[in-house]
């Protein structure tokens, strides 16, 4: 059997016929996306923003402090989670006058 006649035997397969340009796709697809994730990555900005350049454009911030797990603990102790109500926040399709006035009846 000649090369070409055994090509011919394979290409009238199913599984030549649209197996191996499948194959061919994902692993072709794969090393194109790899170019395409290099290059979001390499020109990604990857210097961090100093607290001068922050406060040049109005940013404020609080000032650093070690936070610590008993710091914390006695913040949530100091909560009264017994005692709460349950309110109502304004939908996107609601007029801003109903949920002015579903946010006043929550108040009273």
């Amino acid at each position: 059997m000649s090369f070409t006649q055994k090509l011919n035997y394979y290409a009238k397969r199913k599984s030549f016929k649209y197996g191996v340009p499948f194959l061919i796709m994902m692993v072709a697809g794969s090393f194109g996306l790899q170019q395409f994730s290099n290059l979001r990555y390499q020109y990604a900005k990857k210097q961090p923003v100093t607290p001068e350049e922050m406060k040049k454009f109005g940013v404020t911030m609080k000032k650093r402090q070690e936070v610590t797990l008993e710091k914390e603990y006695d913040k949530v102790k100091g909560i009264d989670i017994d005692n709460w109500s349950n309110k109502r926040g304004p939908r996107p399709w609601e007029e801003e006058e109903l949920a002015m006035a579903a946010s006043s009846a929550a108040k009273q």
